[in-house]
């Protein structure tokens, strides 16, 4: 049967998407090319604020800017010559928005004029950024465009996989079933328009084993579960999450779908000649159940002299189990029962990481994986989480009934109010399965996976209305604005409360909708803005794909990796949750620190696994996100720093003013030789003297030498091998610092920067899209009611999502 209920899922899929795709097609929503632009032409007098402005810009631009920027060789092919600057030109059709916005954002930054050059007096500079926002404003009032959002667009696997969690309880891992999804702009939620019958099929397999596990009906038999640990975690330490007094191993939280028998099977890690590594004498192994000891292995190494000498063959062979399970989720923990050396915990060691044979020898066994199967002779089929989320208070099994359970599960992932169209298929599937073996659960796990596949949950969709009137942009619904809302805040769908206030068509005013973002960020599911936007644009998540040189840095290892990443997370979620200044993102008295990451950063007195607030002392070295281990590593190479990496970062996600893409056939940096040592800087220097290579790393170089007293690790450091470290820098305004401090207290004197920065990669983020030169108005509109509050988080989310392009969309013409 679930190979035929398979067959039918992906055709009905297919189908759907059609319909859906041809839809869309038809009202012309698909084609992104078009502005959307809806046109006031309107004269100005020869004494008007907008023509004061374009006087202003005329003369700022003739005096400082042509000569370098004139036709004939212009720098960096940007012809300021060609400018209109009348104002009959802000309201014209063609207008150079990408143009003036390049143009206000290098003043603004005080890149634009270049340091070497005759430069404009601190008034002068302020005088002119004011004078092209307002003819931006003026273009934006005249000629509104707050842009098109993608009309579908496929969930992404976070957002996949925090939507089975909201919708029916269960927890997966969402990386089992779905392919990677591509990052554009710096996010992973634009590009996402496909849905191939390949990807179709995936989300088949996916929603009938969900559906399965959340109903608990006992069809399908046993499935299995394995949790690997990754190859270079040190486990000779206590893991946070399981009792004191224990080492090493994992924790990790498993649905059993039925109260039944599980069988665990644990085995440990081994190396590349399959001898179990560290076993050299006894060791106990517990298996835990909500943190209840379950069961204890004894492991023994196998009789001989040396390692050589024995098979390990069977020495785990035995860590098997059998254990009854009540239904619902439990904490299931695999760990060793610490024994404790002769060197008290207390006293302050050198970290020495021991996770490979060769390099990093073992000195105790560890896990390598824990494999979970079942359900076993079934016993019962009990309430759990998920079958309350699914079947509420019903305890009816009539096909009235089930109508109503499918409709209440509908509304929420189809993120709308449901009708009989809408469950046409999901009854279609119950019925077939209730004919067939006179089973309800059955048949609800049925209609539920097609629930699961349909496009409608799937895919989201923005329909222009259909109105001969909604020419230009448009108010989307407040079901649409829902999505929206509950995407960028919780990468999941809206909730019951959020849906029933779309319901009302209340949500898109201003104080309701201030009402839902408030409520909205206080809950736990706003972990999502951690976890997932925090996570883009700082880079945390290409940390699973680092690893630095380990002749270089011995002690690291996968702890440190996560250590990394906590840090730089808590730091984040502590302003996003105590609603603080993002300000304090860059220079911050605090940092957040466990045992591992205090002794790499050689700060005493932090034991324990966990994370806590830890207050640093004047001149730290540690603070802000720039100082994070974290930041530090993903911007450098596995063997060494990087200035010129860290340089584009800083000013492509803190300062906001990217350098251009490098020439093509760009020569690489040569590496340091014996023959002939020199400094990073120094080998920067002769890079340079390339012009081709100057035009970019003479605006990158500098700011990421602030950075170079911190290693590629993160570590703090006076010498760079025989080298004194010189960290002295330049911020893009030629503003010369002498070291990390003075670039961050650079950057929040003048705060508007990065907050413009974050706002926009919120944006991008929030509306899954890029920003273009058209939004420029409403982001600095934000930057300035946020900074009425000294940049407070929730100020900046608030304004978001209160700005025209949140609430509103182009529509096509």
């Amino acid at each position: 049967m679930h190979q035929t209920v398979a067959f039918n899922l992906i055709s009905i899929s297919v189908a759907l998407v059609a319909v859906i795709l041809g839809g869309l097609v038809a009202a012309g929503q698909l084609d992104e090319n078009d502005s959307g632009l809806a046109f006031v032409t309107t004269g100005s007098p020869a004494n008007s604020p907008l023509n004061n402005s374009m006087n202003d810009v005329k003369t700022f631009v003739s005096t400082y800017c042509l000569d370098c920027h004139s036709t004939g060789s212009p720098e960096r092919d940007f012809d300021l010559e060609v400018f209109d600057f009348s104002s009959d030109q802000v309201s014209a059709k063609k207008f150079n928005y990408g143009g003036w916005e390049k143009m206000l954002r290098r003043i603004d930054a005080r890149q634009m004029p270049p340091p070497s050059a005759d430069r404009p007096s601190e008034e002068e500079f302020k005088n002119i950024t004011k004078a092209i926002g307002e003819v931006l404003d003026r273009r934006s009032s005249l000629a509104p465009n707050p842009g098109r959002t993608g009309a579908v667009r496929r969930l992404t696997r976070t957002e996949y996989q925090n939507v089975i969690r909201d919708l029916v309880g269960i927890k997966i891992d969402a990386t089992e079933f779905l392919p990677k999804d591509q990052s554009s702009h710096g996010f992973d939620n634009i590009t996402v328009e496909e849905l191939s019958p390949t990807l179709l099929n995936r989300y088949v397999t996916a929603a009938q084993k969900i559906s399965r596990a959340a109903v608990g009906a006992g069809g399908g038999g046993p499935t299995g579960v394995t949790i690997r640990i990754p190859a270079d975690r040190t486990q000779e330490n206590h893991v946070q999450g399981l009792p004191f007094g224990t080492r090493g191993g994992t924790v990790f939280e498993f649905l059993a779908t039925q109260t039944a028998d599980y069988e665990f099977e644990i085995k440990l890690t081994r190396d590349r000649d399959e001898k179990v590594e560290g076993l050299h004498r006894k060791h106990q192994l517990d298996l835990l159940v909500d943190r209840k000891r379950t069961k204890q292995f004894t492991v023994t190494p196998p009789p001989g002299k040396g390692d050589y000498e024995r098979d390990f063959t069977h020495v785990d062979s035995h860590l098997k189990a059998k254990i009854h399970l009540t239904a619902g989720v439990h904490e299931i923990g695999v760990t060793f029962p610490k024994t404790f050396s002769s060197i008290p915990e207390t006293k302050r060691q050198p970290f020495d990481a021991s996770y490979n044979r060769h390099r990093h020898p073992r000195r105790a066994p560890a896990i390598f994986q824990v494999a979970v199967v079942g359900p076993f002779d079934q016993t019962a089929t009990e309430e759990t989480e998920s079958r309350q989320l699914i079947f509420g208070e019903s305890n009816g099994k009539s096909r009235e009934n089930a109508k109503l359970i499918l409709a209440r599960v509908a509304r929420l992932a189809y993120r709308r109010p449901v009708d009989n169209e809408d469950m046409d298929t999901p009854m279609r599937f119950f019925d077939e399965s209730f004919n067939a073996d006179r089973d309800f659960d059955l048949a609800i796990e049925s209609a539920l996976s097609s629930i699961l596949v349909n496009p409608n949950m799937l895919l989201r969709v923005e329909r222009q209305p259909d109105s001969e009137g909604a020419k230009g942009p448009y108010r989307i619904s407040d079901f649409e604005l829902a999505s929206r809302l509950a995407f960028f805040l919780w990468s999941s769908i809206p909730d019951d409360e959020l849906l029933r206030t779309a319901e009302n068509g209340t949500l898109h005013q201003d104080d309701v909708l201030m009402q839902q973002v408030n409520r909205m960020l206080k809950d736990p599911k706003s972990e999502a803005l951690v976890s997932n936007f925090a996570a883009q644009w700082l880079y945390l998540k290409n940390l699973e794909s680092i690893t630095p040189d380990l002749r270089r840095f011995p002690d690291f290892d996968d702890n440190l990796r996560q250590a990394f990443r906590s840090e730089t997370e808590f730091l984040f979620r502590d302003i996003m949750r105590n609603d603080q200044s993002v300000l304090g993102l860059i220079k911050t008295d605090h940092t957040f620190l466990n045992e591992r990451l205090a002794k790499h950063y050689e700060i005493p007195g932090v034991l324990g696994s966990h994370f806590r607030r830890f207050d640093l002392p004047p001149n730290t070295k540690r603070g802000g996100i720039l100082r994070h281990g974290s930041i530090l590593m993903v911007t450098s190479y596995a063997t060494r720093t990087s200035p010129t990496i860290r340089g584009s970062w800083i000013l492509e996600n803190i300062i906001g003013t990217p350098p251009p893409p490098p020439p093509a056939n760009v020569t690489d940096l040569k590496e340091n030789t014996a023959l002939d040592a020199t400094s990073i800087r120094e080998r920067l220097a002769q890079h340079r003297a390339d012009p081709a290579c100057a035009s970019c790393h003479d605006i990158m170089d500098p700011v990421g030498f602030s950075l170079e007293n911190f290693d590629a690790v993160g570590r703090w450091r006076d010498l760079d091998g025989e080298f004194e470290v010189d960290a002295q820098g330049e911020l893009p305004d030629g503003t010369i610092v002498e070291s990390l401090e003075d670039l961050e207290s650079g950057i929040v004197a003048r705060p508007e920067l990065f907050v413009r920065t974050m706002t926009e990669k919120m944006f991008t983020y929030s509306l899954g899209r890029s920003v273009e030169p058209f939004d420029g108005p409403a982001i600095r509109k934000i930057v300035q009611q946020s900074s009425e509050s000294d940049y407070k988080f929730s100020s900046i989310v608030s304004a978001i999502v209160l700005s025209k392009p949140f609430r509103m969309r182009s529509s096509e013409q």
